[in-house]
């Protein structure tokens, strides 16, 4: 039979009911509030510039896009650098058969080019720059200058024809293809006669000086006007055939007198040519 003491009993039970009930109610409330609560506000950091720089490094090449312009027709057009040697050709070059000279008048000042022989009586009348001013009336520069050079320096030469440059008593290589096979052929004294009066270096050579007069060549080679007969000094002073270097042959002619027919070009009214005959 229930008494005081039960129903005491049952409401100390309910009072504890209550208190877990309200203790789990505030537990879950306080989760929830610290699950919605939304986080105290973050200030973003200051805005950084922008390194455009190392953007456009990072492009790919193919984005850069450089639109193309039409060449301005006064601008100079490109410069082919394999067109042209930066360096200018050496004046003395060798093909393979001896030196030669490209330019006479540069020649002149060269290393290469040998003092006039002032101690050469001859040498040191045709060294006089007037003496050249003079070749220069009669004979193209290049010409003049050639002749001028051999006349005045006792062994130095310059050849007119090919522009080969030796020394008198070199042996010289053939210019032929077929040189190698006339090596061993006793030098002619006539060609050392010729390369003193003229400068000539070779047969081939002389035969291109007197191509205008191919009768008279045989008996004009390594000789001067005294040592030749009236016939063929008369060849000479002829027309020719019209053919050949004018200013070769003409160089030829000059070389058979001593005084290179000066004497004639100062002197129009004295006759030489019979003088040279006597």
């Amino acid at each position: 039979m229930p008494g005081p003491c039960n129903t005491k009993r049952k409401k100390k039970c309910q009072s504890r009911r209550d208190k877990k009930v309200h203790s789990s109610q505030t537990s879950l409330d306080s989760q929830i509030d610290a699950q919605t609560t939304p986080p105290p506000p973050h200030e973003p950091d200051p805005p950084q510039p922008l390194n455009l720089g190392h953007i456009n490094d990072l492009r790919p090449e193919y984005d850069i896009h450089h639109p193309h312009e039409p060449p301005d027709p006064c601008d100079p057009p490109p410069h082919d650098l394999d067109s042209e040697s930066p360096l200018t050709a050496p004046n003395i070059y060798d093909p393979g058969n001896g030196p030669r000279v490209r330019n006479a008048f540069a020649f002149l000042s060269s290393f290469f080019s040998q003092p006039p022989a002032m101690d050469d009586p001859m040498c040191a009348e045709f060294a006089q720059e007037e003496i050249l001013q003079m070749l220069r009336t009669v004979l193209p520069e290049e010409t003049a200058i050639i002749l001028w050079y051999n006349k005045s320096r006792s062994t130095g030469r310059v050849c007119p024809s090919c522009r080969r440059l030796y020394n008198l008593g070199d042996v010289l290589p053939n210019l032929t293809q077929e040189g190698a096979k006339h090596c061993s052929e006793p030098r002619s004294p006539y060609l050392s006669r010729e390369q003193e009066i003229s400068g000539l270096c070779s047969p081939l050579c002389f035969i291109m000086a007197c191509f205008n007069h191919p009768t008279a060549i045989k008996t004009t080679w390594g000789r001067v006007a005294e040592e030749m007969d009236d016939y063929t000094w008369n060849l000479l002073n002829g027309p020719g055939v019209g053919a050949g270097d004018k200013a070769l042959s003409l160089l030829m002619k000059m070389t058979r007198l001593s005084d290179l027919g000066l004497g004639q070009l100062c002197l129009p009214d004295i006759d030489f040519d019979s003088q040279v005959k006597e």
